[in-house]
């Protein structure tokens, strides 16, 4: 049964870098000023920057691995510089649960599912 388990600090660096390459440069990821007015206080990082940190810990484990469908939900944010725990499992033969919760008070930040193939 697979399970995996990592731990991630978002950085700021890594939220500009991934709205460079995914154009989502909105102002609630890369400007620190602007957030520090919202009730956020600080910026969040983008949903799919966390979920290709989840593809890469599969990624890793198995290089063969293919993505056959994904569902997910972000019930609350991730913030830079905020320790996140990174888990996987499988639930059935090709089927893993993906959840990221922050380390501070064990919020979900990513919850999902994804169908893989070798």
């Amino acid at each position: 049964m697979l399970e995996l388990k990592e731990s991630w600090t978002p950085t700021q660096a890594e939220f500009d870098a991934f709205a460079k390459v995914s154009g989502d440069d909105n102002a609630i990821h890369v400007d620190p000023e602007f957030c520090a007015t919202t009730s956020f206080g600080r910026t969040v990082s983008h949903g799919m920057l966390i979920y290709t940190k989840l593809w890469g810990m599969l990624k890793r484990h198995n290089g063969a691995f293919r993505q056959v469908r994904q569902s997910m939900m972000f019930p609350n944010p991730a913030f830079t510089g905020e320790p996140l725990c990174l888990r996987i499992s499988e639930q059935a033969p090709g089927v893993v649960e993906m959840r990221v919760t922050r380390q501070s008070d064990g919020a979900d930040c990513l919850v999902g599912e994804a169908e893989i193939t070798c």
